[in-house]
């Protein structure tokens, strides 16, 4: 690999940025696609393809064997709630490779015997976003679970204003028209808004801790796989 490329792929990774490596099987050329270059790239729609799915693999382009190496951002779940929601939900993100981080500043909630082997950060997601927890950004996912807007909606905020591909609050439908006026009131756009999942997880009918916890990672897997990336400005 050329010294150029391999300085690109390294840039876009420190980034935090999605770029495909492609390598042209018959004479070795090899170019680099930056996550933002994909749309008006020839190949857009199999590079888009294999971005989504996160794999690498062979491709077949204009009588051309290609590979694609796909270099894409560890997925980043944040979940604001030390709640019996979170402890089911911890082992299921973990066997998804998920880096889970619980957010809660209520002490009483927030234990490392209630959640162990999580990090956890007892503070305000206010002051722990950009603080002791890395700023989010378009490759994390973020779900509200405390139902008191004082903790959801600083969180809630921040995951909207960083493009977040999943944002996620639990609560009922009215709990949410109040949220959803709360955050008009802050300047968010009906369309930002709109983007909250809620109520949150997928309709399977889930009732208990546990099911719960399998409906929001459902949803976050199918958002992740099947939604476009937002392009960058």
């Amino acid at each position: 690999m050329r010294a150029d490329l391999l300085a690109g792929l390294n840039a876009e990774r420190a980034a935090r940025r999605a770029a495909i490596l492609v390598t042209d099987i018959a004479d070795g050329a090899q170019r680099l696609v930056r996550e933002a270059e994909i749309a008006a790239d020839p190949l857009a729609a199999v590079l888009g393809r294999h971005l989504a799915a996160g794999k690498s693999g062979l491709v077949e382009a204009d009588g051309r064997t290609l590979f694609l190496t796909v270099q894409v951002p560890p997925v980043r779940l944040v979940v604001v709630g030390a709640v019996h929601i979170s402890q089911a939900l911890a082992p299921m993100a973990a066997g998804l490779d998920l880096a889970l981080t619980v957010i809660d500043p209520r002490t009483a909630f927030a234990t490392p015997e209630r959640f162990p082997g999580v990090e956890l950060v007892a503070e305000w997601p206010d002051a722990a976003l950009g603080g002791r927890v890395p700023p989010l950004d378009r490759y994390c996912a973020l779900a509200a679970l405390t139902h008191d807007p004082k903790i959801d909606d600083p969180a809630l905020e921040a995951a909207l204003a960083a493009e977040c591909f999943y944002v996620g609050a639990l609560g009922s439908r009215k709990t949410h028209a109040a949220r959803v006026a709360r955050l008009a009131e802050a300047g968010f756009s009906p369309e930002q808004i709109g983007r909250i999942r809620a109520p949150i997880g997928l309709a399977i009918g889930a009732v208990s801790p546990a099911e719960i916890a399998l409906s929001v990672l459902a949803e976050i897997v199918a958002t992740l796989r099947r939604a476009p990336r937002p392009e960058v400005a």
